[in-house]
């Protein structure tokens, strides 16, 4: 099996005040786990993709057989997703992006705005990030439940979880205090290597 499960580089209370101990370990113990556990089952049949990484899976979605496709593309999307989602945080990594990056993003209080709109106005459950498209160009976008970038030929960069169980035992229902808060975990150093280190 080519996927194993992420493994968090900081301690469940490293992100506190702002994401709790309590949800953080309940989040990534429970909810990603299970979403991987279920991938991997999606995949027991398929030998041949089990030999792919979830991201090559998730770029090539609609070949992925019919009959685990939409398991793959919940249980494989969220465990990519929250993947992604800890490895742009970290407890005091630089949380706002160098120069050079936030001119490239429209200016990072402008870039700040937009995204926190876009993440306030999304409906139900899902994720907003902030992805290069096929032409090169920077999108902030929403997606809904554990769809992903990749299955439409966009590449992540940055993206915030807008489930409720993400905040939703210390914030409840204010989600824009999650938002506000968020800001402040954001790790743009790896953000910007990942820029970078594009293909």
């Amino acid at each position: 099996m080519k996927n194993t499960f992420y493994e968090l580089n900081y301690s469940y209370d490293s992100l506190e005040p702002h994401i709790d101990s309590k949800t953080l370990e309940i989040h990534y113990s429970k909810h990603h786990q299970n979403y991987f556990n279920k991938f991997s089952e999606a995949l027991d049949k398929y030998p041949e993709l089990q030999e792919k990484s979830v991201e090559d899976i998730l770029k090539d979605i609609d070949n992925v057989p019919e009959d685990i496709r939409d398991a793959v593309r919940n249980n494989g999307g969220g465990h990519y997703n929250h993947s992604f989602y800890w490895s742009v945080m970290q407890p005091g990594g630089p949380n706002r992006p160098s120069d050079d990056f936030a001119n490239k993003i429209g200016g990072y209080e402008k870039f700040k705005d937009e995204f926190s709109h876009k993440s306030l106005s999304l409906f139900g459950s899902g994720w907003v990030w902030l992805v290069e498209n096929q032409l090169g160009e920077f999108e902030i976008v929403q997606t809904k439940n554990q769809d992903c970038p990749l299955s439409v030929g966009k590449m992540p960069l940055l993206t915030i979880d807008l489930w409720e169980h993400a905040y939703y035992l210390k914030y409840q229902n204010r989600r824009a205090e999650y938002i506000d808060a968020w800001w402040s975990l954001i790790n743009w150093d790896v953000v910007e290597k990942l820029y970078q280190n594009r293909p």
